[in-house]
């Protein structure tokens, strides 16, 4: 169909054949930016793994040691010790970008407190209460690592597979039609220069008659 829709003339024929050229380099590019991508995302994989596992484990302890906290020194007292924080950790995102993707940086304040830092005394809480808080600090740091790691393997799924389809668009339609296009005219431009080769013959009979 699009050999159909083109002028067949050596001009247009010019254009088509930089755009076969311009379409070629772009798909090898592409090809380059999506095997990237793929090394990358399985890198990626990998760390989302290991840090899932890790929040997974992470979670398991903060959780047994809360629950042993609830039942020695009472969820009042638990409750009340939690609000004497004096301050929560601030948390900022920043995006940078690799091979087009939006990676996300969550950057945040000090999760990781002292005794004196969470708003009560030596004396107004327990050993176990200690142990408890600084788990779960630790796992709010996972937290953060693993909602980063996560994302950043979603966005580079995502931009995969916007690539993909940009490498199947360029390999079995753009490039195939413009060659389709380009061959067309080639076809009658060859045809043409038959015919007024033709042409010049009957009128050089003519004229030798």
């Amino acid at each position: 169909m699009a050999a159909m829709n083109v002028k067949p003339t050596r001009s247009e024929l010019i254009k088509l054949r930089k755009s076969i050229k311009l379409a070629e380099s772009g798909y090898k590019l592409l090809k380059k930016k999506r095997d990237g991508l793929i090394l990358e995302f399985f890198n990626a994989l990998k760390d989302a793994k290991d840090v899932r596992k890790e929040l997974n484990e992470k979670y398991n302890i903060a959780y047994k040691k809360l629950q042993h906290s609830i039942a020695l020194d009472g969820i009042v007292e638990i409750k009340t010790l939690s609000m004497a924080l004096k301050e929560r950790p601030s948390v900022e995102l920043e995006v940078r970008n690799v091979m087009g993707v939006s990676i996300p940086v969550i950057k945040h304040g000090t999760i990781r407190k002292s005794l004196m830092e969470r708003g009560y005394g030596l004396f107004s809480s327990s050993i176990r209460m200690e142990e408890t808080a600084k788990s779960y600090e630790e796992l709010l740091e996972l937290i953060v690592k693993t909602a980063e790691t996560e994302t950043k393997l979603r966005n580079i799924l995502i931009e995969i597979e916007k690539t993909k389809r940009r490498v199947n668009s360029l390999e079995y339609i753009v490039i195939p039609r413009l060659k389709e296009a380009a061959a067309f005219i080639a076809f009658r431009l060859e045809e043409l220069d038959r015919e007024n080769i033709f042409r010049l013959k009957k009128i050089k009979q003519k004229i030798t008659v």
